[in-house]
């Protein structure tokens, strides 16, 4: 999708907000990338992403009118997504908390041997990458949904701080602060405990065989490998220049970003000819009014 100016947004949130669905249609297409991968860092898992990406789509959809044009349309919709994320209580690792302690554990017991049973014929390396990506983003979940959130902002997404703390409602150097906590600790986890950065122990080749019998990864249904991959040029208009990032953080900053699974054009047809609309939006009218 091309990348629009502040102008061109702009007319189209005007014109979505008078009913023109195909302008809606638009707006959402143009995020919804951005909050699938958000999503997926902070909660762990594809489906989980997947469900929290229609819920922020709608809000975002209910909520256009609240749309100042102050700000850059962008920043509104992180921190739609951030606050809504943070407080999400439906995911796996919501029900099922993790805590470094518990990861590391974990790690240091979890080899067993790759049997072709296990793989049922994958291969190996395709395995291999499917688990770095899920492990990746599963170690996250060690960190409190606020953290996550500040640590995947930065490394990330590499937000200005400045903007991350509009975001957040921090200051900027509250933010910064933050942020250099946050990568010391998962710094510290990586390089003693993860193979990728040359200096810890763990090898996700090794750990394939034990991630399939615990059901971390399937062979019968590979998550992450089978997403497309978005082109690096299409995320210019989602990140901002900031501080370098240490070596040991840059295993994240490295990880691909996808294209959502959501498809907006099916998902706005389904949820216009819901009769859940006409509910939304009384609802959202009733909020309003209370404004």
């Amino acid at each position: 999708m091309e990348l629009m100016n502040k102008e061109e947004m702009e007319q189209l949130i005007t014109e979505a907000t008078t009913g023109n669905s195909q302008a809606l249609e638009t707006i959402l297409k143009s995020v919804q990338n951005l909050i699938f991968n958000l999503s997926l860092r902070m909660l762990g898992t594809v489906p989980d992403a997947e469900d929290a990406t229609q819920d922020i789509l709608v809000r975002i959809m209910t909520n256009l009118t609240s749309f100042r044009k102050e700000s850059n349309f962008k920043t509104w919709v992180y921190r739609l997504a951030t606050n809504y994320l943070i407080d999400y209580k439906k995911s796996m690792f919501a029900h099922y908390p993790l805590d470094f302690d518990y990861y590391s554990n974990d790690i240091k017991s979890g080899y067993i041997e790759n049997s072709d049973d296990l793989l049922m014929g994958v291969n190996k390396d395709k395995l291999e990458k499917e688990l770095k990506q899920s492990c990746t983003n599963v170690m996250l979940q060690c960190l409190d949904p606020p953290t996550r959130c500040i640590f995947i902002l930065g490394t990330m997404f590499k937000i200005d701080s400045r903007i991350a703390g509009d975001i957040l409602d921090m200051t900027p150097d509250n933010y910064r602060q933050k942020l250099s906590r946050a990568r010391k600790k998962v710094a510290g986890f990586l390089s003693y405990h993860c193979g990728l950065t040359e200096t810890g122990f763990c090898s996700c080749e090794k750990r394939i065989g034990y991630a399939i019998k615990h059901n971390r990864i399937s062979p019968k249904k590979l998550r992450y490998v089978n997403l497309e991959e978005m082109n690096q040029d299409t995320l210019i208009d989602y990140t901002e220049i900031m501080e370098s990032i240490d070596e040991i953080s840059e295993v994240f900053s490295e990880l691909p970003m996808y294209r959502s699974p959501v498809s907006a054009k099916k998902f706005i047809k389904r949820l216009l000819q819901s009769p859940r609309i006409e509910k939304i939006r009384e609802f959202q009218m009733m909020e309003d009014s209370y404004d």
